[in-house]
């Protein structure tokens, strides 16, 4: 019997090698999640098809709070959405095992014009650039802790309360060279309201958003469960967003940002998914 290459192919930006696994690895990797998980006590897993509404894990908490009445205390991106479903259906391929190049694209078009090239490479990162086309999820992150907005999800917990009740409200976005188009900038503002820090900007036209109960994500819970609750709401419409107001926003944030971060493979195992009310 042939043996499956571990590396089905390779795709090159400038000089570096971005190695792309094959289906084999992907499986061995939900293999190992599922393995670590067995019996464990783990709760529902992030991210998911926000379409397909089945899960069998029967651990509860609490939802969250509406996101008016928690802290804002972080922003992110990763690159490609994490999760599947609405307009961010088309799958990005196996990326390299490590989270990058994989993920979902936005399913619709753009134009010749959205599509032109910037002359200058978009958050940088060892992983490549961000390009026109591309797409974004971004995790506005909301805790019941008593902080402020700041670096990973540290700023979510404090000496008070390691245990907050934790809320991502999630936006995808397209990449697009025009500056009619809305500015990240903006898009990531925020203000004290009623003694809370709340994002003001996050977009209110693009559909009604999923709720479900899920975790963390990030490619580092690819082989192994997340510990952390969270009460996610996810959009399933895309919103264009100009690219030179993200490459603006990576160069100084108050959240230490300036790259986006790689996907978590999508969670498909009913034993580590909720139950999505309708």
């Amino acid at each position: 019997m042939a043996l499956l290459p571990i590396y089905a192919n390779e795709k090159r930006s400038g000089d570096d090698v971005h190695k792309i696994v094959s289906d084999k690895v992907i499986s061995e990797q939900r293999m190992k999640l599922a393995g670590n998980t067995k019996s464990k006590g783990y709760g529902p897993q992030s991210p998911r098809d926000i379409e397909a509404v089945a899960g069998d894990n029967l651990l509860t908490f609490n939802t969250a709070p509406l996101s008016t009445q928690m802290n804002l205390c972080n922003i992110h991106f990763h690159k490609n959405a994490e999760h599947k479903g609405g307009e961010f259906t088309q799958y990005a391929g196996n990326g390299d095992g490590d989270g990058f190049q994989s993920g979902y694209k936005y399913s619709g078009k753009l134009n010749v014009a959205e599509l032109k090239s910037v002359a200058h490479d978009i958050c940088p990162s060892k992983h490549g650039a961000l390009s026109v086309g591309d797409t974004i999820e971004v995790h506005y992150v909301h805790s019941t802790a008593q902080v402020k907005p700041g670096p990973t999800l540290g700023s979510c917990l404090s000496d008070a309360i390691k245990n907050p009740q934790l809320r991502v409200e999630t936006q995808v976005y397209v990449l697009v060279n025009n500056k009619d188009a809305l500015d990240f900038g903006n898009l990531s503002k925020y203000e004290i309201k009623n003694d809370l820090y709340q994002a003001i900007n996050i977009p209110n036209n693009t559909g009604t958003p999923i709720q479900y109960a899920g975790s963390t994500t990030g490619p580092d819970y690819n082989e192994k469960g997340s510990p952390f609750q969270v009460t996610w709401r996810v959009r399933p419409k895309v919103a264009k967003v100009n690219i030179e107001s993200v490459g603006q926003w990576c160069k100084g944030n108050v959240f230490n940002e300036d790259h986006a971060h790689g996907v978590r493979n999508l969670v498909t195992n009913p034993k580590l998914l909720s139950k999505i009310s309708q």
